[in-house]
Protein backbone atom coordinates (compact mmCIF):
# COMPACT_ATOMS: atom_id res chain seq x y z
CA UNK A 1 0.00 0.00 0.00
CA UNK A 2 2.72 2.47 0.87
CA UNK A 3 4.42 1.90 -2.53
CA UNK A 4 1.37 2.21 -4.08
CA UNK A 5 1.26 6.08 -2.88
CA UNK A 6 4.49 7.23 -4.12
CA UNK A 7 2.72 8.63 -6.61
CA UNK A 8 0.12 10.30 -4.92
CA UNK A 9 2.73 11.68 -2.51
CA UNK A 10 4.78 12.98 -5.76
CA UNK A 11 1.59 14.83 -6.91
CA UNK A 12 1.05 16.20 -3.48
CA UNK A 13 4.44 17.71 -3.32
CA UNK A 14 5.02 16.02 0.11
CA UNK A 15 6.90 12.89 1.27
CA UNK A 16 5.76 11.76 4.38
CA UNK A 17 7.61 10.21 7.42
CA UNK A 18 4.36 8.00 8.35
CA UNK A 19 2.62 6.24 5.25
CA UNK A 20 0.20 5.45 8.05
CA UNK A 21 -1.40 9.06 7.99
CA UNK A 22 -1.75 8.90 4.25
CA UNK A 23 -3.28 5.43 3.84
CA UNK A 24 -6.04 6.39 6.41
CA UNK A 25 -6.56 9.40 4.42
CA UNK A 26 -7.48 7.30 0.99
CA UNK A 27 -9.69 4.56 3.13
CA UNK A 28 -13.13 5.19 2.59
CA UNK A 29 -16.02 4.08 5.35
CA UNK A 30 -17.54 2.06 3.31
CA UNK A 31 -14.03 -0.32 3.07
CA UNK A 32 -13.24 -0.28 7.03
CA UNK A 33 -16.54 -1.42 7.28
CA UNK A 34 -16.19 -4.22 5.32
CA UNK A 35 -13.33 -4.95 7.42
CA UNK A 36 -15.73 -6.14 10.34
CA UNK A 37 -13.39 -4.92 12.53
CA UNK A 38 -15.03 -3.99 16.02
CA UNK A 39 -13.56 -0.55 15.58
CA UNK A 40 -13.64 0.43 12.15
CA UNK A 41 -14.90 3.58 12.24
CA UNK A 42 -11.42 4.48 13.60
CA UNK A 43 -9.49 3.12 10.41
CA UNK A 44 -11.48 5.01 7.79
CA UNK A 45 -10.49 8.69 6.71
CA UNK A 46 -13.29 10.57 9.00
CA UNK A 47 -11.46 11.22 12.22
CA UNK A 48 -9.11 12.91 9.65
CA UNK A 49 -11.56 15.01 7.77
CA UNK A 50 -12.73 16.53 11.23
CA UNK A 51 -9.08 17.94 11.22
CA UNK A 52 -9.08 18.65 8.21
CA UNK A 53 -11.63 20.90 7.82
CA UNK A 54 -10.08 23.23 10.30
CA UNK A 55 -6.92 23.25 9.06
CA UNK A 56 -8.23 23.75 5.78
CA UNK A 57 -10.32 27.08 7.34
CA UNK A 58 -7.23 28.33 9.04
CA UNK A 59 -4.94 27.63 5.96
CA UNK A 60 -7.41 29.61 3.61
CA UNK A 61 -8.71 32.48 6.14
CA UNK A 62 -5.23 33.30 6.45
CA UNK A 63 -4.41 33.77 3.15
CA UNK A 64 -7.74 35.46 2.16
CA UNK A 65 -7.04 37.84 5.46
CA UNK A 66 -3.28 38.80 3.73
CA UNK A 67 -4.59 39.15 0.20
CA UNK A 68 -7.83 41.32 0.74
CA UNK A 69 -6.42 43.16 3.14
CA UNK A 70 -9.32 45.96 3.41
CA UNK A 71 -12.31 43.73 2.64
CA UNK A 72 -14.71 43.58 5.89
CA UNK A 73 -15.33 40.48 7.91
CA UNK A 74 -18.37 39.74 6.08
CA UNK A 75 -17.16 39.35 2.76
CA UNK A 76 -13.96 37.19 3.56
CA UNK A 77 -16.74 34.65 4.94
CA UNK A 78 -18.26 35.02 1.33
CA UNK A 79 -15.06 34.45 -0.18
CA UNK A 80 -13.96 31.68 2.10
CA UNK A 81 -16.77 29.85 1.44
CA UNK A 82 -16.96 30.12 -2.28
CA UNK A 83 -13.13 28.62 -1.68
CA UNK A 84 -14.01 25.86 0.32
CA UNK A 85 -17.32 24.60 -0.53
CA UNK A 86 -18.04 20.56 -1.30
CA UNK A 87 -17.79 21.59 -5.42
CA UNK A 88 -14.05 23.00 -5.07
CA UNK A 89 -12.88 20.44 -2.64
CA UNK A 90 -13.69 17.93 -4.99
CA UNK A 91 -11.65 19.96 -7.64
CA UNK A 92 -8.51 20.37 -5.85
CA UNK A 93 -8.98 16.32 -5.29
CA UNK A 94 -9.49 15.79 -9.29
CA UNK A 95 -6.52 18.01 -10.15
CA UNK A 96 -3.70 15.76 -8.05
CA UNK A 97 -6.37 11.95 -8.71
CA UNK A 98 -7.43 11.66 -5.70
CA UNK A 99 -9.78 9.08 -6.57
CA UNK A 100 -7.26 6.46 -8.59
CA UNK A 101 -5.96 5.95 -4.94
CA UNK A 102 -9.13 5.49 -2.79
CA UNK A 103 -9.61 2.48 -1.30
CA UNK A 104 -13.48 2.03 -1.04
CA UNK A 105 -16.13 -1.00 -0.32
CA UNK A 106 -17.27 -2.95 -2.75
CA UNK A 107 -20.66 -1.80 -3.46
CA UNK A 108 -19.20 2.05 -3.53
CA UNK A 109 -16.62 1.20 -5.98
CA UNK A 110 -19.30 -0.16 -7.99
CA UNK A 111 -21.58 2.74 -8.25
CA UNK A 112 -18.96 5.14 -8.81
CA UNK A 113 -17.67 6.43 -5.50
CA UNK A 114 -14.28 7.25 -6.64
CA UNK A 115 -15.79 10.56 -8.87
CA UNK A 116 -18.57 11.66 -6.17
CA UNK A 117 -17.97 14.97 -5.01
CA UNK A 118 -19.14 14.62 -1.29
CA UNK A 119 -16.00 11.42 -1.36
CA UNK A 120 -13.37 13.61 -2.91
CA UNK A 121 -13.89 16.43 -0.91
CA UNK A 122 -14.02 14.31 2.80
CA UNK A 123 -10.94 12.45 1.54
CA UNK A 124 -9.18 16.07 0.29
CA UNK A 125 -9.71 17.19 3.81
CA UNK A 126 -8.33 13.90 5.19
CA UNK A 127 -4.99 14.52 2.66
CA UNK A 128 -4.65 17.89 4.53
CA UNK A 129 -4.91 16.64 8.09
CA UNK A 130 -2.67 13.53 7.52
CA UNK A 131 -0.02 16.06 5.95
CA UNK A 132 -0.57 18.41 8.94
CA UNK A 133 -0.05 15.12 11.56
CA UNK A 134 3.14 14.01 9.71
CA UNK A 135 5.02 17.12 9.74
CA UNK A 136 4.16 18.17 13.43
CA UNK A 137 2.82 21.02 14.94
CA UNK A 138 5.76 23.97 13.71
CA UNK A 139 5.90 22.69 10.27
CA UNK A 140 2.52 21.98 9.57
CA UNK A 141 0.55 24.76 8.79
CA UNK A 142 3.79 25.96 6.46
CA UNK A 143 3.48 21.71 4.68
CA UNK A 144 -0.20 22.38 4.21
CA UNK A 145 0.07 25.87 2.98
CA UNK A 146 2.64 24.65 0.34
CA UNK A 147 0.42 22.45 -1.40
CA UNK A 148 -2.71 23.73 -0.58
CA UNK A 149 -2.43 27.68 -1.64
CA UNK A 150 -1.41 26.88 -5.31
CA UNK A 151 -4.89 25.39 -5.59
CA UNK A 152 -6.78 28.01 -3.88
CA UNK A 153 -5.27 31.36 -5.72
CA UNK A 154 -5.62 29.56 -8.80
CA UNK A 155 -9.40 28.89 -7.81
CA UNK A 156 -9.41 32.79 -6.39
CA UNK A 157 -7.95 33.56 -9.76
CA UNK A 158 -10.69 32.02 -12.09
CA UNK A 159 -13.56 33.29 -10.01
CA UNK A 160 -13.47 36.66 -9.90
CA UNK A 161 -17.15 36.94 -8.55
CA UNK A 162 -16.74 34.62 -5.61
CA UNK A 163 -19.97 34.78 -3.28
CA UNK A 164 -21.36 37.83 -4.85
CA UNK A 165 -18.15 39.79 -3.64
CA UNK A 166 -16.43 40.77 -6.63
CA UNK A 167 -12.33 40.61 -6.20
CA UNK A 168 -11.00 43.87 -7.59
CA UNK A 169 -8.12 44.58 -9.88
CA UNK A 170 -6.19 46.32 -7.59
CA UNK A 171 -5.99 43.61 -5.19
CA UNK A 172 -5.05 41.19 -7.82
CA UNK A 173 -2.03 43.69 -9.08
CA UNK A 174 -1.09 44.00 -5.41
CA UNK A 175 -0.89 39.95 -4.64
CA UNK A 176 0.90 39.65 -8.40
CA UNK A 177 3.59 42.11 -7.18
CA UNK A 178 4.13 40.51 -3.92
CA UNK A 179 5.32 37.12 -5.28
CA UNK A 180 8.29 38.84 -6.86
CA UNK A 181 10.47 38.26 -3.34
CA UNK A 182 13.44 40.56 -5.10
CA UNK A 183 10.58 43.76 -5.72
CA UNK A 184 11.16 46.38 -2.91
CA UNK A 185 9.20 49.25 -5.22
CA UNK A 186 5.74 49.90 -3.57
CA UNK A 187 2.71 50.69 -5.88
CA UNK A 188 1.29 54.27 -5.64
CA UNK A 189 -2.18 56.05 -7.23
CA UNK A 190 -1.73 59.54 -7.91
CA UNK A 191 -4.40 61.96 -9.21
CA UNK A 192 -3.79 63.22 -12.49
CA UNK A 193 -6.09 65.30 -13.09
CA UNK A 194 -10.59 65.95 -13.25
CA UNK A 195 -12.72 67.14 -15.47
CA UNK A 196 -16.19 67.99 -15.88
CA UNK A 197 -18.87 69.05 -13.29
CA UNK A 198 -19.69 68.27 -9.68
CA UNK A 199 -22.35 65.95 -10.14
CA UNK A 200 -20.52 64.13 -13.11
CA UNK A 201 -15.82 64.24 -12.61
CA UNK A 202 -13.79 61.83 -14.07
CA UNK A 203 -11.10 61.33 -12.45
CA UNK A 204 -7.65 60.47 -14.23
CA UNK A 205 -4.97 58.38 -12.10
CA UNK A 206 -1.67 56.99 -13.05
CA UNK A 207 -0.29 53.97 -11.45
CA UNK A 208 3.21 53.87 -10.44
CA UNK A 209 5.85 50.97 -9.36
CA UNK A 210 8.63 52.79 -8.08
CA UNK A 211 9.43 55.44 -10.95
CA UNK A 212 7.89 53.84 -13.64
CA UNK A 213 4.18 54.50 -14.46
CA UNK A 214 2.81 51.29 -15.06
CA UNK A 215 -0.96 52.02 -15.83
CA UNK A 216 -3.59 54.77 -16.53
CA UNK A 217 -7.31 54.83 -15.41
CA UNK A 218 -10.45 56.92 -15.06
CA UNK A 219 -13.52 56.78 -13.56
CA UNK A 220 -16.59 58.78 -12.23
CA UNK A 221 -15.06 58.53 -8.68
CA UNK A 222 -10.78 58.11 -7.42
CA UNK A 223 -11.34 54.45 -6.21
CA UNK A 224 -13.20 53.61 -9.64
CA UNK A 225 -10.16 55.22 -11.70
CA UNK A 226 -7.42 53.61 -9.81
CA UNK A 227 -9.28 49.92 -10.07
CA UNK A 228 -8.97 51.13 -13.75
CA UNK A 229 -5.45 52.12 -13.40
CA UNK A 230 -4.82 48.69 -11.57
CA UNK A 231 -6.89 46.83 -14.11
CA UNK A 232 -4.47 48.55 -17.24
CA UNK A 233 -0.90 47.20 -15.16
CA UNK A 234 -2.42 44.06 -15.38
CA UNK A 235 -2.46 43.94 -19.02
CA UNK A 236 1.05 45.18 -19.38
CA UNK A 237 2.45 42.29 -17.10
CA UNK A 238 -0.24 39.94 -18.88
CA UNK A 239 -2.23 39.46 -15.84
CA UNK A 240 -5.56 40.44 -17.50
Amino acid sequence: MAFALTELQNRIGYHFHQIKYLERAVTHSSYSNETGARNHHLLCNERLEFLGDSVLSLVTSKYLYTRFAEYPEGDLTRIRAALVCEEALASFAEQIGLGEFLLLGKGEAQSGGADKPAILADAFEAVLAAIYLDAGDEEGFGAVSSFLLPLIKAAADAMPDMGGVRIDSKSRLQEFIQQDREQKETLEYRLKGERGPDHNKTFTVELYLGANCIGVGEGHSKKSAEQAAAKAALALFGQA
